[in-house]
């Protein structure tokens, strides 16, 4: 295995070119992700900002949520933004619209989609996370809530509003921002170095 980790963006929607050049300034090798087999050989995937009901519909027909959480299940480091939070959340306290659809789940939280409001209620904030030595940028665009922690394993790595934001479990990393829209590369050298491990 070469030292550049190999890491996927899961390219159905949402700002896959801008994540793919914050791994790459992070140095990871990256390839976009659409079926199953893309999956083979990663060490890392994120799974970006969007809608998490049109993503995850997306995905159905080819079994793509059932695959990552196997892939995960067998090492594979996870990075969600936004949607891909609710995504990787094991629950959704309003998830009506999500009902029949495959989600990834494992990370022990509850989320609750849209809450700080529509697209006309988006914002940035300067975010002290855990780990870094100056504040982050962060783009928050009808963006998730953390309302639970599940498990004393998920580690709050940074609040807004007195809610976390940003939080990782094991070999799980999630924002409910869009750390790709800032060009401040430094969560996405953590998700690297995680996904190097």
């Amino acid at each position: 295995m070469s030292g550049t980790p190999q890491i996927g963006v899961l390219a159905l929607q949402g700002a896959v070119a801008e994540h793919a050049r914050a791994l790459q300034a992070a140095g990871a090798e990256v390839r976009t992700v659409r079926r199953p087999e893309e999956l083979e050989g990663l060490q890392g995937l994120v799974v970006p900002g969007g809608e998490s009901t049109a993503i995850a519909r997306l995905a159905a027909p080819v079994g793509l949520m059932p695959a990552i959480a196997q892939r995960h299940g067998e090492g594979m480091a996870l990075f969600g933004t936004c949607a891909g939070l609710i995504l990787m959340a094991s629950r959704v306290s309003d998830a009506e619209a999500l009902e029949g659809f495959d989600r990834i789940g494992g990370l022990d939280v509850v989320v609750r989609r849209n809450a700080y409001g529509s697209q006309l209620d988006s914002f940035t904030d300067q975010l002290d996370v855990q780990g870094l030595n100056d504040p982050l940028p962060a783009v928050f665009i009808r963006a998730p809530i953390v309302e639970q922690i599940l498990h004393p394993e998920v580690e709050v790595l940074a609040e807004a509003q007195g809610s976390p934001v940003a939080v990782r479990q094991g070999r799980m990393l999630a924002a409910s921002f869009h750390p790709e829209l800032t060009g401040d590369h430094r969560l996405h050298q953590l998700f690297t170095e995680m996904a190097g491990q």
